[in-house]
């Protein structure tokens, strides 16, 4: 411990800057998980409520509920479908096909790009600040009059390793973190996309209701799949 306290205050010109990159790397990741946590949705428990506000009261009913929620899947995702279910099963899976592409994937994809940066630049500015440490060092060794002095400079050869230890502890979390986001993304885009099958099917079976009709869904193939 007292190493790495000489460390910072001999090489503070590196440690004080790898610090702040390893404070805002910690920040965003929270900041990543806490949004992923807002936008999944539990499709068991939203669906049948769902179902019942679309029967009852309709297209403009089902909006509403879909526009109070906070999640990603109702609040994005069905509102594009059920907005244009007026032009037909054609056009809601085209609707929510581009949402998916265009607005909720590059959504996920927030911050990612910062995390992975600061993963690989904290790597080089370690190296970076090892490799200066140790010309340093050797130039003092090189100078000094005897093995004694030389010996005495053994203390700052490991102190300059602790440049390369602060930048792998600082990158190894971030990319780990980083795969976890992608594969997490991947999932999801899964997820939506079944979730945009059944919002089709539902609105492909939904009955008009007294005082609230639904909006007429065009006759279209009878392929409802999703495409990217």
């Amino acid at each position: 411990m007292k190493e790495f306290g000489d460390f910072f205050k001999n090489d503070w010109y590196f440690a004080v800057p790898m610090a702040l990159m390893s404070l805002v790397a910690i920040t965003m990741v929270i900041w990543r998980i806490l949004l992923n946590m807002n936008a999944k949705t539990n499709m068991s428990e939203f669906l049948p409520v769902f179902q019942q506000k679309l029967e009852k009261e309709g297209i403009e009913g089902a909006i509403r509920y879909c526009r109070k929620r906070e999640d990603m899947i109702p609040r994005r995702l069905y509102t594009a479908g059920l907005e244009t279910s007026k032009q037909g099963l054609a056009a809601m899976r085209r609707a929510m096909a581009n949402v998916i592409e265009l607005e909720i994937v590059p959504d996920l994809n927030f911050l990612l790009a910062p995390i992975l940066a600061i993963g690989k630049i904290a790597t080089m500015v370690g190296l970076l600040g090892t490799v200066i440490s140790m010309i340093n060092t050797f130039t003092a060794i090189q100078g000094a009059g005897g093995g004694a002095e030389v010996t005495s400079h053994s203390k700052e050869i490991g102190l300059a390793l602790f440049a390369t230890a602060m930048g792998l502890v600082t990158a190894i979390p971030l990319v780990f973190a980083h795969v976890l986001f992608k594969d997490w993304i991947g999932k999801f885009e899964l997820r939506m996309k079944g979730a945009a099958q059944k919002l089709l099917l539902l609105v492909q079976s939904a009955k008009p209701s007294a005082g609230y009709p639904t909006a007429r869904v065009q006759a279209g193939p009878a392929d409802t799949s999703i495409r990217s």
